[in-house]
This record gives C-alpha cells, sequence and structure tokens, in this order.
C-alpha cells in the first residue's frame, strides 16, 4: 500500500504516503515540484516492484523514481489528489508493437510546419491498432500527409510513424490548458482507411 487514510478522513484524496513509502509529483524534466502544482505521480518504496522480467522500461522507472502513469499532486496537508491517467501511459499496439503518443507527439512538434498535435490509437483491419495523428498546422501553411509520415519515420522507429493524419484547425482543450485527449478521442477516433 503506497497511500493509506482513514475512511473520509479527506474526501477527494488517496490519502497519505504511508510508512514505508515515498510518494512525490514530477514534471516532464524530471524535477520535483511544490505543493498543489499536477504532475506525474512517482514513487519510491520497497513495496514497488523492481521491474519487468527481462524488460527494459525506460517509461516507468526514471530519475530514480517509479513512474505512475498517473497525474495528480499533494495538497498543503501531504494528502495525493489524483487527476487521471497521463498520456505518456496511454499504449497504442500497432502489430504488436508499443507506441507511447507522447513519444510520435515530441517528433511531430519538431517539423517546423507543426503547431500542435495529439496521436492516438484506431481501429484498423490489417494491423489491429494503428496510429493515428491529428494536427494543427501554422497559420497559412500546408503540408503533405506523406511527408510529414517520412518525417517522422526519419526520427524514430518506422512502425511508430502515423498511418493516418487529420489536420484540424485547433484542438479540444482541458481546463487546465492541456489537451483533452478523451475529446480527441471521442471526435477524431473514427473508421481509417
Amino acid at each position: 500500500m503506497i497511500t493509506s487514510a482513514p475512511f473520509f478522513q479527506k474526501r477527494g484524496s488517496a490519502g497519505k504516503p504511508s510508512i514505508l513509502s515515498e510518494v512525490a509529483i514530477m514534471d516532464p524534466d524530471g524535477n520535483i515540484v511544490n505543493s498543489n502544482i499536477s504532475g506525474e505521480i512517482v514513487v519510491r518504496s520497497p513495496l514497488v516492484f523492481q521491474g519487468y522480467w527481462n524488460l527494459k522500461d525506460e517509461n516507468t522507472f526514471r530519475y530514480n523514481w517509479h513512474h505512475t502513469g498517473d497525474k495528480g499532486f499533494l495538497d498543503n496537508e501531504g494528502y495525493l489528489i489524483y487527476e487521471g491517467r497521463l498520456s505518456v501511459k496511454d499504449l497504442i499496439k500497432p502489430g504488436g508493437e508499443n507506441v507511447y503518443p507522447s513519444e510520435v507527439e515530441d517528433i511531430i512538434l519538431k517539423h517546423p510546419l507543426v503547431e500542435d498535435v495529439c496521436v492516438i490509437g484506431v481501429q484498423d483491419e490489417y494491423w489491429g491498432e494503428a496510429i493515428k495523428a491529428i494536427c494543427v498546422l501554422k497559420r497559412d501553411t500546408r503540408l503533405e500527409e506523406d511527408l510529414l509520415k517520412e518525417f517522422v519515420a526519419s526520427k524514430i522507429a518506422r512502425y511508430k510513424k502515423p498511418i493516418f493524419i487529420e489536420y484540424v484547425s485547433n484542438l479540444p482543450k482541458a481546463k487546465d490548458g492541456e489537451t483533452d485527449r478523451d475529446e480527441v478521442q471521442r471526435i477524431y477516433n473514427t473508421d481509417c482507411k
């Protein structure tokens, strides 16, 4: 048990770190953030597993912390408030391979004509699941889909490039200003052919 608290001690919280656990909130650069700032929930404890058998997973263990893939914050009293899953833990499995949307998004955002992007998995007859990138281009620019696909394939493994690309004027945002991934899934996860 990583956190614990008497029932209803603080409604809406997951409790405080247990005696054998260290819980913190980390930003994407590996910095521990202050109270009431959202980030990834990370844990150190003898209760946390040490890794996957014969598999190095750089997304789970970084900066000497176990990364849960969950978003949250610690309030001023040290209670953990859970806010949902992080996109980095979303997983697309084209042809049985593991692809993290955030990795593909990071590459797409390096293209000089792309302003914003959200990568999702969509059903695909051949691969089972395929990668779809919903992109916002910079104003008054155009970019052929094949050129963007090849740009991504030149930077990371080819199986991680998007099979489908859709250009939109903007992406739905959550209250915190981040892309609302659930809404993107709802709107753009349509049959792709």
